[in-house]
């Protein structure tokens, strides 16, 4: 407790040293020996103040106080005080799960080998003698395996309401299983684990992923369980993904395909929004280039991430309807702390998660999510990729710690606009939202072409800003460009929903309603 209140005392000491700025006698001398402007002699040919000494101490304007970077300086502070076995980092964790154990190795998509891996899963309702109902339901970026309370782990999961008797994901009939994704925190393989070759955490020596590393991963968990083929694969937002991609690469493995507010292919736009997310954790001091465990995590740049990524989640016409323009307090002065209802709300969410979720993790999973993209060249070329890679593995080439591959470089001239270039390319991406004749892109109907004879529910909702409804027609279309016949597409509009991205987490009636429709 001392150390706690000796290292809190010491930022707050530091904290108000950094805000008292007196004004200094050497600046007034600066000052007074400059040429003076018209105006200037003006003031100095004033009326002096009844107060000498007040001329050098006091401001014109007293100086703004920040409790929002204080509540920081004190969370650092008490960071550095706290002692836990693993050191002030924390334990992610969300109760009680299975752990699957691999000791095969598994090959990545760019190149990465991880020797071993652990995938965490809770299960529902009971696989049949055949182990033929069985649905495989994939997660969002940063949710855990725990979508459904269970006897060892009460607690309400993420997708609570959607799973049971009679529920859309109906446990009376199927046998649901959700894990952690591969290069997670709660409980699977990733960034924050231990590097069986030395013992130590991976943090950014973990290779890159992508979402069909992670699919691959769950499908050996699969093996292990003696699943041999899903009655279906679902998932919503980033689970939306792999849902898709579980069908692309295991098509003989998985019957129904559900995606719900997903994409393709990413685009712009999202990896956009990801990219800032990932550079202002990245630019945090305490991230360390990734090796900030059993030190001060990056709160502050998962806190800022996290409230980037939360404009995201949800919709503007439900932000009018709940904050609208009003203010915390209007009572008191505007502050360049959070000071709009909207902006409080932002600032809980950031500091509810800044430390419930590894820091590494973020960034390497939302890396897989820009990556994504089951195009027919794309996959082609990952292909050659990964039998190159298997070439040298059986040759016994194995990457150096100096090996240059797995880093970038920046462009040597900044990125310069090309207004012409631009001009010429169609917007392809977009066809099917605007009713182009085009059609879907040729190179994505061939991507998604093994998925031609599989049931397929894709849903979007039109109040959706990170996944925009366009994105799951896309989906649709190109499915039945490539002669699909058996995909079913539902779109919310504005007047079903206002919660944007979030609907698929809290809208029961019309996202359970049709899931649980299309599963019977």
């Amino acid at each position: 407790m001392r150390s706690l209140q000796s290292a809190t005392r010491s930022a707050s000491r530091t904290l108000r040293a950094a805000q008292w700025r007196p004004s200094e006698p050497a600046s007034i001398l600066t000052r007074a020996t400059r040429p003076l402007s018209a105006h200037s002699r003006w003031l100095h040919a004033a009326p002096p103040r009844k107060s000498s000494s007040a001329t050098v101490k006091d401001s014109s304007n007293p100086a703004m106080s920040f409790p929002c970077l204080d509540a920081q300086e004190a969370k650092s502070a008490m960071l550095t005080a706290r002692s836990l076995e693993s050191g002030p980092e924390p334990s992610y964790t969300t109760g009680q799960h299975e752990s699957f154990h691999c000791d095969q190795p598994l090959l990545l998509d760019w190149g990465g080998v991880l020797p071993e891996f652990h995938i965490a899963y809770e299960s529902w309702g009971q696989l049949n003698s055949d182990k033929s109902n069985a649905i495989l339901l994939h997660t969002g970026l940063s949710a855990s395996s725990h979508a459904h309370s269970t006897a060892s782990n009460p607690k309400p999961g993420w997708w609570e309401k959607f799973i049971g008797p009679g529920l859309p994901l109906d446990t009376d009939k199927y046998f649901v299983i959700c894990t952690n994704v591969l290069g997670g925190c709660y409980g699977s393989t990733g960034p924050s684990s231990k590097d069986p070759s030395d013992g130590k955490r991976y943090a950014t020596r973990f290779p890159i992923l992508t979402l069909e590393d992670m699919v691959r991963a769950q499908f050996r968990l699969l093996d292990g369980l003696g699943i041999q083929k899903l009655a279906a694969s679902v998932g919503s937002s980033m689970g939306g993904m792999q849902s898709l991609a579980a069908g692309v690469l295991f098509p003989e493995r998985v019957g129904k395909v559900v995606s719900i507010s997903g994409c393709a292919r990413s685009h712009p736009y999202s990896i956009a929004m990801r990219h800032t997310q990932r550079q202002v954790l990245m630019m945090d001091p305490n991230w360390a280039r990734g090796f900030y465990y059993d030190a001060i995590p990056p709160h502050s740049g998962m806190k800022l991430a996290r409230e980037i990524a939360t404009v995201t989640y949800r919709s503007g016409p439900e932000w009018e309807n709940r904050f609208g323009r009003r203010r915390a307090d209007p009572s008191k002065q505007p502050a360049l702390c959070p000071d709009f209802l909207i902006e409080t709300y932002l600032d809980h969410a950031g500091e509810k998660f800044c430390l419930e979720y590894d820091p590494n993790s973020l960034l390497y999973v939302s890396k897989a999510m820009d990556l994504f993209d089951l195009g027919h060249a794309h996959q082609v070329e990952t292909r050659q990729r990964r039998a190159d890679a298997e070439t040298r593995i059986a040759h016994g080439e194995v990457a150096s710690v100096s090996d240059t591959s797995c880093s970038l470089t920046l462009p040597d001239k900044p990125y310069e606009e090309q207004p012409e270039a631009a001009a010429s390319v169609p917007p392809h991406d977009e066809s099917v939202a605007s009713g182009g004749v085009e059609g879907p892109p040729s190179d994505l109907v061939a991507g998604l072409s093994p998925l031609k004879n599989h049931r397929v529910l894709v849903m979007g909702v039109a109040s959706d800003i990170l996944f925009p409804a366009w994105q799951q027609r896309e989906i649709a279309e190109t499915l039945r460009a490539g002669g699909n016949q058996n995909v079913e597409h539902i779109e919310l509009g504005e007047d079903l929903s206002l919660f944007g991205h979030d609907t698929f987490l809290l809208d029961l009636k019309n996202i359970g309603g049709a899931l649980g429709r299309f599963l019977k």
